[in-house]
């Protein structure tokens, strides 16, 4: 059986990504690529799916951590005869597919289990095992199915046992058993020797250079890098597609259908990265994501999705692995994503509020960038009458989503401020006649005046955590009338007795899923956002200590988290999740200083603060709705 999701560290080589947990099993890793099929499945099966353990026979965790701003992984083991210190990671500048563990008797003499099960086509593939010999006599482990081979030696090598190999070896006090395992084409030679202390020494290397760059700042300065780390971690080197998260089918709601397929690249999501990465100063980063997306969406406009692979693969059909058992029973366990299909209206808003942030920040349009852009405008103004699935993906009908509407708004405010403030070429009134439009429109439909606030959809009643987004834009101002009567509402119908937030209501039909779910970790963030900027600090600090709270030992958070069950759910790490706490620490950071600025240090109030380097104020009607 799988560990509880909170259990669970991340190692990364900027390529794919492996799941290890605090008992020693290496459960989920997909060679070579994020969304290639899984060689250790266990994470949503059984050891029979793939694993690869190593931990002692009996002993205890004393302490778990990365090795200052990395993704190295060192676990100390404490058992009633020695202690051993595990050290595990995956290569980063040599471009193998490889992970590395390593056992050190630190006292006494530790007894170590281990076992590896090999099953590369996402744990269903029973591969070809063998035994061979390399130089100075020491041999080598080789498993081939297919197009995919892996390669472990090292030291103590485990037993062939019944389709898989097992066995036990022990470590004394400054002994040092150490093994890499290796994926490569099968049809290519086995990889050479490489000596694994460089090997340690360049990753992190490579880590703590990255993290250098980061100016720490404020109270959650390092859940922020760890954060930035992570979204890092889920950015392939050589694309710069961005991964929603390393796994697919971690249930949002234990037992449950809400499995999804994450390990794909969404406009959005990777959008909202990317101004992460801005505002923290990596504008390598942002460019590198840039350059994707212009290959990803090159083509007719109208060929437009919402996600990609991460070199840009546009079919990623949705199917289901029937002899996955699922994480904790929860069915289906799916590859590919069916939502790559639908129309969703809110995703041009986004990434061209990421450019127009690009833009801020010093970056030039080439002769390639703009164009496109205006190709993506130029898509918008074709769909302006058409419904759409929404933000959270609705399998439901097509409705006219609030949320989405308002990034419609959003994309041409943002292509009027390319023109007016960066003398870019475009047809600047039209768009403005348009953002009006919406505006006007959004205002009739999107906001129930009877209620005091904004709605999931037009027409509607209810409300939905993405409307926490409206001011992040600019549309209104964090504490206009209007927003403060939209957060009262999703405080009364969303928020739960801890202050988390769900997406929405479930089980009213509009998602065509049955219901349940858990508070969306992301959406709580928006939350802290809001109170940050709406005369309401205590209540953000206290909202964003329980969300940081909520991360696990080694700093990394999930989708969402079940209260009842005080355990983490959906997939893990989530980089919606960590981008969305990056947002809400500058946030925090920003009133602070307002505060301190402010009447000598006295509190003020803080109307109209806009997010992080917005810089538009060229619409004097953002403000509130009457204006």
């Amino acid at each position: 059986m799988a560990s509880r999701i909170e259990d669970y560290a991340l190692l990364s080589d900027l390529h794919t990504g492996a799941l290890v947990g605090r008992d020693g099993s290496l459960d989920w890793l997909c060679f070579p690529r994020f969304d290639s099929p899984a060689v250790f499945a266990a994470l949503l099966g059984n050891e029979h799916n793939g694993r690869w353990l190593m931990a002692p026979v009996e002993a205890k965790v004393v302490s778990r951590n990365y090795v200052e701003h990395t993704f190295v992984l060192e676990t100390l083991w404490e058992s009633a005869t020695g202690t051993a210190r595990v050290t595990e990671f995956m290569p980063i500048g040599d471009r193998r597919a490889s992970v590395v563990r390593r056992v050190d008797g630190i006292t006494g003499t530790v007894e170590f289990r281990q076992e590896i099960t090999i099953r590369p086509g996402h744990g269903k593939v029973l591969p070809w095992v063998r035994r061979v010999h390399q130089a100075a006599g020491r041999s080598a482990i080789v498993a081939v199915a297919g197009p995919d081979a892996l390669l472990l030696r090292g030291h103590e090598l485990p037993r062939a046992v019944d389709h898989r190999h097992g066995g036990t070896f022990s470590v004394a006090a400054g002994e040092r058993v150490e093994q890499e395992l290796v994926w490569y084409p099968s049809h290519r030679p086995v990889p050479r020797d490489v000596k694994l202390d460089s090997a340690l020494a360049e990753t992190l290397e490579y880590w703590n250079n990255w993290a250098a760059k980061y100016d720490r700042d404020g109270k959650y300065s390092p859940a922020v890098l760890r954060s930035l780390l992570v979204l890092r971690a889920l950015t392939h080197e050589d694309t710069g597609g961005i991964v929603a998260a390393p796994t697919t089918s971690l249930p949002e709601d234990f037992g449950g259908s809400r499995n999804w397929d994450y390990r794909y690249c969404w406009l959005r999501d990777a959008a909202l990265t990317l101004e992460a990465m801005l505002t923290h100063g990596y504008e390598d980063v942002a460019l590198k994501w840039r350059d994707w997306l212009l290959r990803a969406v090159a083509g007719d406009p109208e060929d437009l999705q919402i996600m990609y692979g991460l070199g840009g693969e546009r079919e990623l059909a949705e199917g289901v692995l029937d002899h996955l058992s699922g994480y904790e029973g929860s069915q289906p366990v799916r590859f590919g994503n069916g939502a790559v299909g639908q129309y969703q209206a809110d995703v041009v808003g986004e990434v061209l509020v990421a450019l127009e942030k690009l833009r801020r920040a010093g970056g030039q349009e080439d002769h390639f960038s703009w164009p496109l852009q205006l190709a993506m405008l130029k898509f918008v103004e074709r769909h302006l009458e058409d419904k759409d699935h929404g933000i959270w993906e609705m399998r439901g009908d097509l409705q006219y989503f609030t949320h989405s509407r308002v990034m419609m708004w959003a994309a041409f405010d943002c292509a009027v401020c390319a023109v007016r403030d960066h003398g870019l070429k475009g047809p600047v009134e039209r768009w403005e006649e348009l953002r009006g439009l919406l505006r006007r429109e959004i205002l009739e439909h999107g906001f129930n005046k009877e209620l005091n606030t904004f709605t999931q959809t037009y027409g509607g009643a209810s409300t939905d955590a993405s409307l926490l987004v409206i001011p992040q834009v600019g549309f209104v101002a964090y504490d206009s009338p209007e927003m403060l009567g939209t957060v009262a509402a999703l405080e009364k119908e969303l928020v739960d007795g801890r202050g988390l937030i769900l997406r929405y209501e479930t089980g009213t039909g509009l998602d065509g899923l049955a219901p349940g779910e858990h508070p969306f970790l992301a959406c709580s963030f928006w939350l802290v956002e809001q109170y940050a900027h709406s005369d309401r600090r205590e209540d953000a600090v206290a909202l964003m200590d329980k969300l940081v709270g909520l991360a696990n030992e080694v700093g990394l958070l999930s989708e969402e988290y079940s209260v009842k069950d005080g355990r983490m759910a959906g997939n893990f790490p989530q980089a919606f999740s960590h981008l969305a706490l990056v947002r809400a620490a500058d946030a925090l950071h920003g009133t602070e200083q307002l505060s301190m600025a402010s009447d000598g240090g006295r509190r003020g109030r803080r109307r109209g603060v806009r997010p992080v380097d917005s810089g538009r104020e060229s619409a004097p009607a953002r403000a509130t709705m009457d204006s």
